[in-house]
């Protein structure tokens, strides 16, 4: 059975009860539900275990089939080449195929910070509702773009709409879940990154084929585009954003919810932006080791996301080949993220391996694309596939990032910076694959090899500097506890409670 005793008697419920009368500027808002519960303070393992369950469900569904929509968006340039937008928009010269790519996540760098200081400062439903309905309304116009230079304007924007979702994902996660299950849940959303790919595909391949006046890559756009301002209008009525203000728990299922957060030494929710939490990371040396990490990762993201069916057609496929021969890819992918996941949340301590060890995978795949003859179409496409791998990496480190930074406003900006750094990535990675190149991209592949071994040495580097503080406060004499956990907003460099996963 576990209690939680009273640590916010320091805290005066006022007559009246009401929470806004809470000064949350230091502490957490997690105080206002601890403060104001009169109820049982105990709960049983199978109390917390039916929560969860019930969390579960009204949450992963909705992050799930979002970040379909935010993939299948990514890769829909990539199969809407195969039916004309190159040709179409003048996108066959030099690299504006590959720029095409790169200025969608020049947007995403510049559009992640402002979109996540919306969502600490404002209800995250509604700033994430906003974005998705925007977002969706700019790539249901993308049929307006008549040159290349209109496409580079609405990839801009589509990036710049785009760049908050992902690290709210990660803020409502950080929020709802403990340590120790914050891969599996990160995982079971991304994961719908490669499993999209099994549908996507399929539904192009209809809709270029679809006949009528309106050139086929038109209704590519126009379908994605009106599901996901549909997905944004639902966004606003059923994203659960934290356990203070979600409908549908009763007060004691909100005081298990908020109260089992203590253990992570991270609060929950705080709308106060705290510039010295700012500066401390980008001071933390930590921080930066993931964020180049991400941006060494991210370049095999482009011959995925962007360049693969492109890739597979020049085997010798044609259009409906290579786009039927991307599904095992969206399998792999997919499944790959949720055995790594699942693997980190069963060996915790092993995080950091985990994602070495996707990043050697990652390696080997682009030295095999690299070196295969044209001849080793089975060799070539079980190369494609496996090249996926840097995805399941990925996966872990979101969750491996979000356990190690406390401090709401901290945790917050990190979350925006390791996307900014997945961003600068996805610019860099379609210019090393130069249409000079084609089909074979030797030099991408090459820069593929490369970047997967830095990146893989970067998390070594990270695991060992967290190993080091965390013996380091164990030898100071100072325990794990949370004492701290929602009243100070401590970071995780003022809390010497915290300890790092690893």
């Amino acid at each position: 059975m576990t209690s939680i005793k009273e640590d916010v008697s320091h805290i005066s419920n006022g007559e009246e009860g009401d929470l806004k009368k809470l000064d949350t500027a230091h502490g957490d808002e997690a105080i206002k539900v601890l403060a104001v519960y009169d109820g049982d303070q105990t709960w049983t393992p199978e109390e917390e275990n039916k929560l969860r369950r019930k969390i579960d469900m009204k949450l992963l569904p909705v992050l799930c089939v979002t970040y379909a929509f935010l993939y299948a968006d990514k890769v829909l340039l990539g199969q809407a080449a195969l039916f004309g937008i190159k040709d179409d928009l003048g996108l066959n010269s030099g690299n504006r195929f590959s720029m095409a790519s790169s200025i969608f996540y020049l947007g995403f760098i510049l559009g992640a910070y402002p979109v996540t200081f919306l969502a600490q400062r404002f209800p995250i439903e509604r700033v994430a509702s906003l974005a998705i309905i925007v977002w969706g309304t700019t790539l249901i116009l993308t049929p307006a773009c008549t040159n290349f230079q209109g496409l580079y304007a609405q990839r801009f924007f589509l990036g710049f709409t785009e760049a908050g979702i992902s690290p709210i994902f990660m803020m409502i996660v950080g929020g709802w879940y403990k340590k120790d299950e914050q891969s599996l849940r990160m995982g079971a959303w991304y994961s719908c990154t490669g499993y999209v790919s099994i549908f996507s595909p399929l539904v192009n391949y209809a809709l270029g084929h679809l006949g009528g006046s309106l050139a086929p890559w038109f209704y590519m756009y126009l379908f994605a585009g009106a599901l996901t301002i549909i997905c944004g209008v639902l966004i606003y009525f059923v994203l659960p954003s934290d356990p203070i203000r979600a409908k549908g728990f009763n007060g004691k299922e909100r005081f298990i919810a908020v109260s089992r957060m203590r253990t992570n030494n991270s609060g929950v929710r705080n709308t106060h932006f705290k510039g010295g939490q700012a500066i401390e990371l980008l001071t933390d040396i930590k921080f930066w080791l993931i964020f180049f990490y991400a941006l060494c990762g991210m370049f095999a993201n482009a011959p995925i996301s962007t360049f693969q069916a492109i890739i597979i057609d020049g085997f010798g496929f044609n259009p409906l080949n290579s786009l039927l021969l991307m599904i095992p890819s969206g399998v792999y992918a997919g499944t790959m993220m949720l055995i790594t996941t699942y693997l980190a949340y069963k060996f915790p301590g092993w995080r950091a391996y985990i994602i070495i060890i996707c990043q050697l995978v990652t390696m080997a795949a682009a030295l095999m694309l690299w070196l295969l003859p044209r001849s080793e179409l089975g060799g070539l496409l079980f190369a494609c596939y496996i090249l996926t791998t840097t995805g399941a990496g990925y996966a872990v480190t979101m969750g491996l990032f979000l356990a190690n930074n406390a401090g709401y406003t901290k945790r917050s900006l990190a979350s925006s910076g390791l996307y900014i750094g997945y961003s600068l990535g996805n610019f860099a990675g379609p210019q090393v694959f130069r249409q000079e190149d084609s089909p074979h991209y030797n030099l991408g592949f090459i820069v593929v090899v490369i970047t997967a071994v830095i990146a893989g040495s970067l998390v070594l580097v990270y695991r060992i500097l967290c190993s080091m503080e965390n013996r380091r406060r164990d030898k100071a004499g100072t325990v794990e506890g949370f004492e701290h956990a929602y009243e100070d907003d401590l970071t995780d460099r003022m809390n010497m409670q915290f300890r790092y996963s690893l």
